[in-house]
């Protein structure tokens, strides 16, 4: 075979290699176009009127227009309308723990307006409060939310640094406040977990609390944590406080969710949620939900609970009533734990998985 003839022939069987491997190309970039997922759809609401997911507040569990108008006022850099909201809340116990831990969140992020309100009133009991929550929050911040296995040395003697500050402010707002209110103990509850104080400290301070406010929702929230097996106590601690506390309320007073979280604490990892124990504590607490005053300030707080255990237990039509009620914030548990977008969705599952007509 002469040299053109070789060339002809190399021409010819290259050529159909490349043919071949174009046609496998080709055919390739068919199969990852064909395999390719379609464009997400555009997101649609379950039901309209209700709040779409960048709406959706992770840090109340619902609304008091009273002290977002307080805090919009602090962001300018006044504290006189924080001074007013709790001087106006009076000795509704329950609300002004609520709003002074609001309040003191809040400082905690830009305390300006409050180191002005207690350079200009030192003897203030509501700056005092206030104080000893923003330094609550701010040790907790420093801490972070990751396991003690995942947190820094660093950042764990920050956080006893500041709670030890906190416990300190506690005590100076117990000194200044009214006799009967339960407030400077309350905050002092979280220093107490963060600090782990012995047993029989804590059961001092907590006698603080409850002869000022025997049924205070949110006291008796944060001494659960307390008595959790992950802080100071153990299961059959946690259960005791619970169980014990909740069969003492009065109905309506929503003390009834403490067995169901101290459940949630120490097996709700486990997905028995239709376990006959945790069926008839969270029928307790409909109950309970049911005979609490349209006020109460934590029936939000109730809700979220129900919104959450009730499609778990196949009364998913029953959870729409407490979705629709507290639609819109996500800043109380089980949501804390969960986050933001596991509440969209389970509000948009249990939405889409009942008859419009309900």
């Amino acid at each position: 075979m002469n040299n053109s003839h070789a060339a002809a022939v190399l021409l010819l069987v290259g050529g159909a290699a490349l043919s071949v491997v174009g046609w496998c190309w080709f055919k390739w970039k068919l199969s990852r176009v064909d395999l390719a997922p379609p464009p997400p759809a555009p997101y649609a609401l379950p039901e309209p009127g209700l709040v779409a997911p960048r709406d959706l507040r992770t840090d109340w569990a619902g609304p008091d227009p009273d002290a977002e108008d307080a805090l919009r006022a602090a962001d300018a850099g006044s504290w006189q309308e924080a001074a007013d909201l709790l001087t106006r809340t009076g000795q509704d116990w329950e609300l002004r723990a609520m709003r002074a831990k609001a309040l003191g969140a809040h400082a905690a992020q830009d305390d300006g307006w409050l180191l002005a309100w207690r350079a200009h009133k030192p003897r203030d009991a509501d700056a005092a409060l206030v104080h000893a929550h923003a330094l609550v929050r701010l040790a907790w911040l420093i801490r972070g939310d990751a396991r003690g296995d995942r947190t820094t040395r660093e950042q764990f003697e920050g956080f006893h640094r500041v709670l030890r500050e906190a416990r300190e402010a506690c005590a100076e707002a117990a000194t200044l406040a009214d006799p009967t209110d339960p407030s400077p103990y309350i905050a002092e509850l979280p220093v107490a977990r963060g600090l782990m104080y012995e047993h029989e400290d804590f059961r001092s301070l907590w006698a603080e609390v409850v002869s000022r406010a025997p049924h205070h929702y949110d006291a008796h929230f944060a001494a659960l944590q307390y008595w959790c097996a992950k802080w100071r106590g153990s299961q059959e601690l946690a259960e005791e406080f619970a169980t014990s506390a909740a069969a003492s309320a009065t109905a309506g007073s929503l003390l009834r969710v403490l067995p169901v979280v101290s459940w949630y604490e120490h097996q709700g990892g486990r997905g028995l949620f239709r376990e006959p124990e945790i069926e008839a504590r969270v029928q307790a607490l409909v109950d309970d939900t049911a005979a609490a005053s349209a006020d109460h300030p934590h029936l939000v707080a109730a809700r979220h609970v129900l919104a959450y255990f009730l499609p778990l237990q196949g009364r998913t039509a029953e959870a729409l009533e407490h979705f629709r009620a507290v639609d819109g914030w996500a800043g109380s548990f089980p949501w804390s734990y969960l986050g933001g977008n596991r509440y969209i969705e389970v509000r948009d599952e249990a939405f889409r998985s009942v008859p419009t007509q309900v």
